[in-house]
């Protein structure tokens, strides 16, 4: 039984890029083998097993074979024959396919090393096309080490465009898409992500509405990203929230789309409600957003329509979200936002027990209340 660590672990160093997490390869050993020494076993489509202190993670040694459509259609064979080389050689690419003994000897058959140097990131075989995600993986890493100067090979930019141009990216799960969507929009440069995507024909399926105006979208995003810098220095509140991040940095990207595209590519990618709300309402209510001049009716309908008196919070995120699209506009978006806050502030004063006081009933408290909050908005200008 020989132990090897593999995979991002190896390559990260390499780069002398923090190392998150370690995977391992097992050669010459047996289910019953690791079992027998206190490893716990996880995987059920081929054999992954838990470290019984580290709790890390050990494979064994697996080659792959195609034998349906997408990314599950594969057989596996893991028995104790398999060598090192054959495991690497199932890798996706050169540069993640270099494994390391106990020793630290590096163990690199298919040029991962020669390729890092080169900031090239090139398949390991023609296997790569058996696995429509690796499109998806591939524009990832791109966005992620683009900051080093990584680019992609020719051989295996055509490569993704023919598996593209296949149909296979459609038989992908929504969960897998928008989880290399997510991890690539909260990289450094996640414009990169779509970039990459576009010129690998891989935006059709999944991302059909962008485009039309990938210009205006990926240069909402950068601005998304430069405003979320310029708040770090200034340490703004939820600058380092992942979540705050990624609901802004996506509607960024989407912000250019009207309510409809905006609800269908969300529910094409089943993305989360907490992100794909913010996005909606921002596509549905960016006029009135916009509106500088906007009347105390606008600005109620706005409030309204995004229910801003039950899910403040949600509001303030929606507000925060739509910084870059505005920015994009030339809107000066700080006295704009201190408008549309102040605004809510008075409305909110506006107490419905002291309309029921005055003795109005049924159906007439509602509009009693939203004339009252009108009102309390219209004093804000007199």
């Amino acid at each position: 039984m020989q132990l090897y660590l593999v995979g991002g672990a190896v390559r990260d160093a390499l780069l002398n890029r923090k190392v998150v997490e370690r995977d391992y390869v097992v050669v010459g050993a047996t289910p019953e083998e690791m079992i027998s020494q206190g490893f716990t076993q996880v995987g059920k489509d081929f054999p992954v097993f838990l470290h019984p202190k580290t709790q890390e993670e050990y494979a064994l040694a697996r080659t792959e074979r195609k034998s349906g459509k997408g990314y599950t259609g594969f057989v596996c064979d893991a028995s104790n024959t398999v060598t090192l080389e054959e495991d690497l050689l199932r890798r996706d690419l050169t540069v993640n396919a270099i494994a390391q003994d106990n020793l630290g000897k590096l163990i690199d058959p298919y040029g991962g090393q020669k390729d890092l140097e080169n900031r090239l990131l090139r398949h390991v075989s023609e296997a790569f096309s058996e696995d429509p995600l690796r499109v998806f993986r591939v524009a990832r890493f791109a966005t992620r080490y683009a900051y080093l100067g990584f680019t992609i090979a020719s051989e295996t930019m055509a490569l993704m465009q023919s598996m593209a141009d296949s149909g296979e990216l459609s038989t992908l799960s929504a969960e897998r898409v928008w989880q290399e969507t997510k991890r690539s929009l909260l990289e450094k440069t996640p414009h990169v992500f779509f970039s990459v995507l576009d010129e690998a024909h891989g935006l059709n399926d999944w991302f059909t509405e962008l485009k039309s105006n990938l210009d205006t979208a990926l240069a909402t995003l950068k601005t998304a990203v430069e405003l979320e810098k310029a708040a770090s220095k200034n340490l703004v509140k939820n600058t380092d929230s992942e979540t705050a991040r990624l609901i802004t940095r996506f509607t960024a990207l989407l912000s250019h789309l009207n309510e409809e595209d905006a609800k269908r590519l969300c529910s094409r990618l089943k993305v989360q409600n907490q992100v794909s709300e913010i996005v909606i309402l921002t596509c549905k209510f960016k006029n009135f957003l916009l509106d500088t001049q906007n009347s105390p009716a606008d600005l109620l309908t706005l409030f309204n329509g995004c229910d801003a008196w039950r899910r403040e919070e949600r509001f303030t995120l929606l507000l925060s979200a739509f910084a870059p699209h505005a920015r994009n506009k030339g809107v000066d978006w700080q006295h704009q936002q201190k408008r549309i806050e102040d605004a809510l502030a008075a409305a909110k004063q506006v107490n419905v027990q002291d309309i029921i006081a005055t003795g109005v009933k049924g159906p007439e408290i509602k509009d009693a209340l939203n004339q009252t909050k009108l009102a309390a908005i219209a004093s804000l200008s007199e």
